[in-house]
């Protein structure tokens, strides 16, 4: 385990060839504040694990992935953690999902694919566990490596059928694509406490909805446990129905007086907002102007999907989805906003 900056710059001096590959595991399971726990690296050689809780300065790494490339698996995760963490995001990153999703491969998860590549079957038996504990068991440990043990392999066959069925450009657009669309996000989601179940809710409901959220929020920053642990969604939108059909709420047992005062406080806040402070709901979408043609410019896009996937015989989703088949066929977007160069020209547009 890397545990000291120079330890790091060495480890990373000391790579050879071409091929790098890192996973990275959280602790959001366990902690409000989620972060980089471990970082599992990989030349095809030398196989580490590196500590980011003990590294005085990552900074060897972040300069490495500033100019580098780099392999991943289900890189979406990845991507938006080293964003928030590391403040850095390579410029290119090649993801062993994508490939193996365009090769026809129906389980993609990294275990499927080491079974797939290597016909070994690796424990997933450490998912869940707390990276942000140390020391780290032998089987955390073991599990960690795993996930970067297999990649360079896998790497190689995958890269092998892709030039094989003349996919490789696919894969490159996808990788760049798929990259661009989690950078495109906002960093932080607005007005995060309109959780599922909430679209119908009335004014004074969404008040309630909104400061018991923001309760929740506020005790589990406290605690520095994920917000499921003080209560779940379900519980916010069931507790907003009994508030306003004027019923107490029955809090767990186990919350403490400061938990039960902080909620009371939240529901009277609510309670006695003035009717023009009240959240409203989302203007809705206009509804889809379908014209005579409609259908039928669904069908064929359909029928056009369908035929490729079947003849390539990978999912069709991965050539366009419903949702954007629709939106096509009602002349809300232009395939060159939401569609890839390839999926444009399997489906003929």
């Amino acid at each position: 385990m890397i545990e000291t900056t120079q330890q790091l710059s060495d480890y990373l001096e000391s790579l050879e060839g071409d091929f790098r590959a890192m996973d990275l595991e959280g602790d959001s399971l366990y902690h409000y504040h989620e972060k980089i726990s471990l970082v599992q690296f990989t030349d095809g050689e030398k196989h580490q694990l590196i500590d980011p809780l003990a590294v005085e300065d990552m900074q060897p790494l972040k300069d490495f992935l500033k100019d580098g490339e780099l392999w991943m698996h289900g890189a979406d995760y990845d991507i938006v953690m080293m964003r928030k963490d590391l403040d850095v995001v390579p410029p290119v990153i090649w993801d062993t999902q994508i490939g193996a999703r365009l090769l026809g491969v129906k389980k993609f998860g990294y275990g499927n694919l080491v079974e797939h590549y290597q016909g070994v079957e690796i424990s997933k038996s450490s998912q869940k566990a707390d990276w942000s504990k140390r020391p780290l068991t032998e089987k955390m440990r073991e599990y960690a490596i795993n996930d970067v043990l297999f990649l360079k392999s896998i790497v190689d066959q995958i890269l092998a059928g892709l030039h094989e069925k003349g996919r490789y450009e696919w894969f490159v657009e996808s990788c760049e694509w798929a990259r661009k669309k989690v950078l495109d996000r906002p960093m932080e989601k607005e007005d995060p406490w309109r959780i599922g179940g909430s679209g119908k809710l009335k004014p004074r409901a969404l008040a309630y909805l909104r400061a018991l959220w923001y309760w929740r929020d506020e005790q589990a920053a406290a605690w520095d446990r994920p917000t499921f642990m003080v209560c779940g969604n379900k519980q916010l939108i069931s507790w907003v129905f009994e508030l306003m059909d004027g019923k107490s709420v029955n809090l767990p047992k186990h919350y403490r007086p400061n938990r039960r005062k902080a909620f009371l406080a939240a529901v009277e806040e609510a309670k006695n907002l003035a009717d023009d402070a009240l959240p409203r709901r989302p203007k809705a979408k206009g509804k889809r102007v379908k014209d005579e043609a409609f259908d039928a410019r669904v069908d064929a896009m359909i029928k056009q999907r369908d035929a490729a996937a079947e003849e390539l015989d990978i999912d069709s989703s991965l050539i366009i989805s419903r949702a954007l088949i629709d939106a096509l066929a009602a002349n809300e977007v232009e395939p060159s906003e939401v569609l890839m160069k390839w999926q444009i020209g399997l489906m003929g547009l």
